[in-house]
């Protein structure tokens, strides 16, 4: 079988026969060098060769394989079981103040920075269906920290930067604008009336409305960008933070502006965590403090955990994008989302400030421009996930998920819906991104013990799951000995099901930022077990948001199991160890349901 690498790297990336001007040299190469000196800015033009990739296992990556179940013999399937698609409001002015609340005070005072009135303007007439144009070019989103500081393109991104601000804030296109959008859709500003619920919040997050609606809300927003210069090719740039090369935030965001002003900068943003700044190195799997680890050591993790969550554990649809939203079901995150989407938004924010503005909550993250390039890079994630093995990584197909709609302000200032099922292919939607390297898929991690026989170990000092009391209380470590559906399963058995651990029920409190690991058979000798690690199965992490009075939230969270016990040579094991790790903002925190289970891959 061919190595992941290899397969990836025959996939086109564009269509332009000419590369775009984003640097001086206006040439883009898959190799690049790193360096940990503070003193030697990141280069992409050679590929790494780094040394901290020396120990981790080359293995060809087993694509297409799964495996197991908990509780049940027979195979599952994940969605919705009603016809539930949701439906964004009409009137889009309609909506309630998304308030930040605080512990213990259901009418604190407003400590929003940025106002927690989110509704758009009013449009006089209602959205009519959107069709996408055809395109002659596409748009080709360039890597951030390729992109010259004197070049053209960053000179345009300014440019229409600065125009959007200068817009009126009631303009549909004005930087207040497209900030309350995120506001609105993320942070409980609207309800479901369009469908008959008009008693439930509408919530783009903890599902697998995450990827399409982020894809829509960039699209117009770099549409609008566009035509403020008059420049229809004109495209975002992704903060590509899965490459060692992009693990500091851009330069770009701040440079000094005009007398060296930082001000100036049309792309600054004054709610950024300061001590962030280039040069630190971004940490993927970041839980609200410092880990200490040196920069070899930091980018190793963020490569490794790169690969957790786009390989190990996202071996199906569900997995890797969240479940469709159901009024009688929590709904589940998606292993980005909860992964390094959150550690991005809360290593970016501010926590000086009362809600960890601008990105570190829903409610004012789309105030910071670094939200649009860090979103361009979840975006491609979605991309990437689907490249990767389009025999098994494939979009959901459900009518929920087809026809859940939203409403923007398109470049015309007209009210348009859109729809999932529309926004599929980035190329049909006239863009694409410009080609970087993505070392982490050789990045697997390494088991801390093979064969450690924890599990059968553990048989009288630890609980089976069946016999535990539910809720599950995780303010602190908790073990629980799960059941495995199957065991010693063939090739061909796991290639046509995933095995896949599944926490259900995990109520935490929205207001506060919230993390959750998610170990398997971790042998627990007093080291800390990191992404870097076969027996890390994943992360349950979310930004703060909150909907009205309603402190906690409940949602899940899903992991393939499959690989990890490969590793881990664990796959002759009836029970395995599952220790739950509070990071961040456990307090009240439980879990109704710890089990595993088989889900059929649909080849």
């Amino acid at each position: 079988m061919a190595s992941l690498s290899s397969l990836f790297t025959t996939l086109p990336t564009t269509t332009s026969s000419r590369p775009p001007s984003f640097s001086k040299s206006s040439r883009t190469s898959p190799r690049f060098k790193v360096s940990c000196n503070a003193s030697s800015p990141p280069d992409d033009q050679k590929d790494p060769n780094l040394t901290l990739l020396e120990n981790v296992d080359r293995r060809n990556m087993l694509l297409g394989l799964g495996a197991g179940l908990y509780g049940a013999a027979n195979l599952t399937n994940i969605g919705s079981a009603l016809a539930y698609p949701i439906t964004a409001p009409d009137d889009v002015s309609y909506c309630v103040p998304a308030r930040v609340v605080k512990k213990n005070d259901p009418n604190p005072p407003d400590t929003s920075i940025r106002g927690v009135a989110c509704c758009p303007p009013a449009s006089a007439t209602a959205p009519k269906p959107y069709l996408l144009p055809k395109f002659s070019k596409l748009r080709i989103r360039p890597a951030a920290h390729g992109v010259d500081p004197d070049s053209d393109y960053l000179a345009k991104y300014k440019a229409a930067i600065a125009a959007m601000k200068a817009l009126p804030d009631d303009h549909p296109h004005s930087w207040k604008q497209q900030g309350k959008v995120h506001c609105a859709y993320c942070n409980g500003a609207y309800n479901q009336e369009m469908n008959g619920r008009p008693d439930l919040t509408l919530q783009v997050h903890g599902s697998s409305l995450f990827f399409p609606f982020h894809r829509w809300y960039l699209y117009f927003y770099e549409r609008i960008l566009g035509k403020l210069i008059n420049d229809p090719t004109f495209a975002l740039p992704y903060w590509n933070w899965d490459n060692p090369t992009g693990m500091m935030l851009p330069a770009m965001f701040e440079q000094p502006g005009t007398n060296g002003d930082p001000r100036k900068n049309p792309l600054f943003d004054p709610y950024r965590n300061v001590g962030h700044l280039p040069p630190a190195i971004i940490d993927l799997q970041y839980a609200g403090k410092e880990r200490g680890f040196n920069c070899v050591d930091q980018i190793s993790t963020n490569l490794s955990s790169m690969y957790g969550q786009m390989v190990t554990s996202a071996t199906n649809t569900d997995a890797f994008f969240g479940t469709d939203p159901n009024p009688e079901i929590d709904s589940k995150a998606g292993t980005i989302e909860s992964g390094c989407h959150t550690a991005v938004h809360i290593w970016v924010g501010n926590p000086r400030m009362p809600n960890s503005e601008d990105l570190g909550n829903f409610y004012s993250a789309g105030y910071d421009p670094v939200f649009y390039v860090h979103h361009s890079n979840v975006d491609r994630m979605w991309k990437i996930w689907k490249d990767l093995n389009p025999r098994r990584n494939k979009d959901p197909t459900s009518y929920d998920w087809l026809n859940a709609s939203y409403v923007f302000y398109d470049e015309n200032e007209e009210l348009v819906r859109v729809y999932n099922k529309d926004c599929v292919d980035t190329r049909k939607m006239g863009y694409d991104y410009q080609r970087s390297s993505i070392p982490w898929v050789k990045s697997r991690p390494v088991p801390r013990a093979r064969n450690s026989t924890v599990a059968a170990r553990s048989f009288g000092g630890v609980k089976k799951a069946e016999k535990f009391e539910v809720p599950v209380k995780v303010d602190k470590t908790v073990k629980v000995l799960v059941m495995r559906p199957a065991t010693k399963r063939s090739d061909e058995e796991k290639a046509a099901a995933t095995e896949v651990l599944v926490l259900n029920g995990i109520k935490y409190n929205g207001e506060e930022f919230f993390k959750l690991d998610v170990l398997v058979n971790d042998v627990d000798d007093g080291v800390e077990t990191t992404a870097a690690s076969s027996e890390f199965a994943g992360t349950f992490a979310q930004v703060p948001h909150v909907h009205g009075k309603k402190m906690f939230m409940t949602s899940g969270a899903q992991f393939g199991i499959t690989e990890l016990l490969e590793d881990i040579e664990g796959e002759d094991d009836k029970y395995v160890l599952v220790t739950l790790v509070p990071k961040a903002g456990a307090e009240g925190a439980t879990v109704d349901e710890i089990k595993i289970e088989l889900v059929h891959i649909d080849n």
